[in-house]
């Protein structure tokens, strides 16, 4: 395998799958990596384009096969990974891989991948200001929601292994910033 590759982490609702929504548009040769999960579809969600949609058992073959870059059980028995052959579909067609992953992935692929990659932490500006985006979202129970914001405090300690970290209190100026640097890295 060989290629660059981008990674976004950060704690639920800090803004990252908005903003690398935004970079896959401007940046045409980055392909985003579909993650694979055991969790149940949200919303409009469809398996294949937002994520592997895969039951616990199959999941759990993968893993014993091992056919994931990295993967975690993020909450217990909800797994989400990086396939090995989803990263070498991207790289084959020439493309840029960018991840959009929990905190312990993205060290993980920093690691995997080392130089070749640039690792991108999403900070949000409060706990409050998280917690208000959550339930914006309309997408989670209070308690989902409450379960997730005990979780930030640890994710945040994560910041460190990630080569720049981006404080998203305006998602505009935090874009601009990303796209500068995500510019640099890949040549343009």
């Amino acid at each position: 395998m060989n290629g660059k590759a981008i990674i976004f982490s950060a704690p639920s609702g800090s803004g990252k799958t908005t903003i690398v929504r935004y970079l896959l548009n401007y940046y045409p040769q980055l392909c985003f990596s579909i993650s694979a999960t055991t969790r149940l579809v949200r919303g409009e969600e469809v398996d294949g384009k937002d994520y592997y949609f895969l039951r616990q058992p199959e999941f759990e073959r993968k893993i014993k096969n091992k056919e994931f870059v990295e993967w975690e059980e993020v909450y217990e028995g909800l797994y989400y990974g990086t396939l090995k052959s989803e990263i070498e579909r991207i790289w084959n067609q020439g493309n840029v891989v960018i991840f959009d992953v929990d905190v312990k992935g993205g060290k993980t692929l920093k690691q995997y991948f080392g130089k070749d990659a640039l690792a991108v932490f999403i900070r949000p500006p409060s706990v409050e200001v998280l917690r208000q985006r959550l339930i914006g979202r309309n997408t989670d129970g209070l308690k989902s929601i409450e379960d997730r914001l005990n979780k930030a405090g640890e994710e945040l300690t994560y910041e460190k292994y990630f080569d720049i970290s981006v404080v998203n209190d305006d998602l505009n100026t935090a874009v601009e910033d990303v796209k500068e640097k995500v510019g640099k890295f890949i040549n343009i």
